[in-house]
């Protein structure tokens, strides 16, 4: 049990210092260098922190943090800008809606998520991470990176999670201007098969993406028909966060 208060504290302390060294969190509780870093290294394996991108010695939480939301959580100003949006496009589209937050360059993760009443819908857990190049939200969210940091996820390599799945960085980075472009992006059995989704981004006020909110479906119900409509209610969606977001 001492380990796990100890994993529990560090990884508070990390939360209230970040970006933080080995040496400044050893230091903060008295420990050895070793033992700190045995717990850094293990609450990264677990997807909780991450070294940070602009110091790789220096650590912060990860997006993942925000999977495991206490009620006080519910009140933070992403949850509540876009919980009631959600639910309209919800009621518009019965479909099920899926807000998502980028974990530094590494993923996307699934923090909240509004469900559709239908007997056969997608679903994806909260704290679902999904790949950054292979789904709409991810490709939204790369789509107003800096192409530095785009180079930085294509030097990773595109994993193939399927025939539809983009592995090509010249055929990424097209669609990633077509997004940028249109304002939204679609995944259509791009990474699970079966399951489709548009997404659109919610935006810092300086348009650094900070989240990216998606209607997602099987693909029977998906039709290219609905495309127009569905784009515009997802980014009317977003756009609807990031402004009530903005003015708290």
């Amino acid at each position: 049990m001492k380990s796990v208060t100890r994993s529990l504290r560090i990884l508070e302390a990390v939360a209230q210092q970040q970006p933080v060294t080995v040496g400044e969190l050893a230091k903060h509780f008295g420990l050895p260098k070793s033992t700190v870093q045995r717990t850094l290294v293990t609450l990264h394996e677990a997807g909780w922190l991450r070294a940070s991108r602009g110091d790789t010695t220096r650590w912060e939480i990860g997006a993942r943090v925000l999977a495991v939301r206490p009620a006080a959580l519910q009140g933070a100003s992403l949850f509540a800008a876009a919980r009631e949006p959600m639910v309209r496009l919800r009621d518009v589209v019965n479909e099920t809606i899926h807000l998502s937050v980028p974990d530094g360059l590494h993923c996307m993760v699934v923090v909240d998520r509004v469900d559709c009443d239908r007997p056969v819908r997608t679903f994806h857990q909260i704290g679902d991470t999904s790949p950054l190049h292979a789904t709409a939200v991810g490709r939204v969210v790369l789509a107003h990176l800096s192409a530095n940091e785009v180079a930085e996820v294509v030097a990773r390599g595109l994993e193939s999670y399927g025939e539809a799945s983009v592995t090509d960085p010249a055929e990424l980075r097209s669609e990633l201007a077509q997004v940028r472009r249109d304002g939204y992006a679609v995944n259509r059995n791009q990474y699970r098969a079966d399951v489709c989704a548009i997404a659109a981004p919610i935006l810092e006020a300086n348009g650094t993406p900070l989240a990216a909110v998606a209607v997602s479906m099987p693909d029977s119900r998906f039709d290219e028909d609905r495309l127009p409509e569905l784009s515009r209610l997802v980014a009317d969606t977003a756009a609807e966060i990031t402004a009530r977001r903005l003015s708290r």
